[in-house]
């Protein structure tokens, strides 16, 4: 069953601010509780977490879930995407 577009965005909004915070993904993982595998899954698009796991992924981020679901709304994906 392929991903949602949404999925895919969101995934790379997590990449996005993970990168700009300057911490890898192990180090997002270990925040989350979650496995190292499965946030590069998410990150690339080929997981869907579900609500809780989306936001610990925002927690550990430090960032509002809503703020990170509008975002990935707003993208078109590719290139020039936002911050």
């Amino acid at each position: 069953m392929p991903v949602p577009a949404i999925s895919k965005r969101f995934g790379l909004v997590v990449r996005d601010r993970r990168t700009a915070t300057g911490i890898t993904q192990e180090e997002l993982a270990e925040r989350a509780g979650l496995h190292p595998t499965y946030v590069s899954m998410v990150e690339r698009g080929v997981r869907n977490p579900t609500l809780d796991v989306a936001a610990r992924i925002a927690k550990a981020l430090k960032a509002e879930l809503p703020r990170l679901i509008e975002e990935a709304q707003g993208q078109k994906g590719g290139k020039g995407r936002k911050p």
